[in-house]
């Protein structure tokens, strides 16, 4: 509990000293295109209830699926390449994809899934696979064969091994490039958002931007901040959780 209080202490002191210097940028630029944070907040409150609040909701289903269809599809292919013969066989692949910059195919997504929301979840979808696949392809990989052997001499089956031994070596790993790799998912979803569509953060932010309205589109920008440090919040959690050993 006191470490709790301690991270949200630091939390709301990191989020104070921002504040402050977002306040005295305003003062000295003295711009409109950098509303003073007492403005951009009055705003963000004022829609969050309306149509900000429906965007959120929006960009918060398509990154949460996005996510949950990440996690599915990687994880199986990462365990599965502890099989020598299907790792010589996706190794290839994986090293000719993963270097290329997902946002490419955004293009060729939209023409095959249409401009709704199928589009936007693959493409986080195919951002964040690849940033769970190589974790769990090498912790899988890199487990010691000793401890592997140890463990079936007691009896343990396949079920058994990748219950007790995989599985707690490969978790913390996922967790990890998950927190690393949600940056990169909303920024790709904001990208996405932008082009021919109506929902969404992203849209909020472009349709403020081209009217002028720049308080708004600082209220966007801080539901997108906000959007971003919750999913931070949950994985975090998530691995205190679900990893609590490495925290003993």
């Amino acid at each position: 509990m006191q470490r709790l209080f301690r991270r949200a202490g630091t939390t709301l002191g990191a989020l104070l000293l921002l504040l402050a210097l977002w306040a005295l940028a305003a003062a000295v630029v003295r711009l409109p295109a950098l509303p003073t944070p007492l403005a951009a907040f009055a705003v963000f409150f004022r829609e969050l209830p309306g149509e900000l609040g429906r965007h959120l909701l929006v960009s918060s289903y398509r990154v949460a699926a996005g996510i949950c269809l990440a996690v599915a599809t990687a994880i199986p292919v990462g365990l599965a390449c502890r099989n020598p013969a299907v790792d010589r066989v996706l190794s290839p692949l994986i090293y000719l994809i993963y270097p290329v910059p997902k946002i490419v195919f955004l293009p060729v997504v939209m023409v095959l899934l249409g401009l709704g929301d199928g589009a936007k979840i693959l493409l986080i979808t195919l951002v964040l696979f690849f940033q769970i696949l190589l974790p769990v392809r090498d912790g899988a990989r890199h487990i010691p064969q000793a401890l592997i052997a140890s463990v079936t001499s007691l009896g343990a089956g396949p079920g058994a091994l990748l219950r007790h031994v995989i599985w707690p070596a490969v978790l913390p790993e996922v967790l990890t490039a998950l927190r690393i790799a949600s940056g990169t998912a909303i920024a790709v979803l904001f990208f996405a958002e932008t082009i021919a569509s109506q929902e969404g953060l992203g849209y909020y932010l472009l349709d403020a931007w081209t009217r002028y309205a720049y308080p708004e589109l600082y209220a966007g920008i801080i539901a997108m901040g906000l959007l971003g440090f919750l999913i931070y919040v949950i994985l975090e959690w998530l691995e205190r959780r679900l990893c609590a050993w490495k925290y003993l």
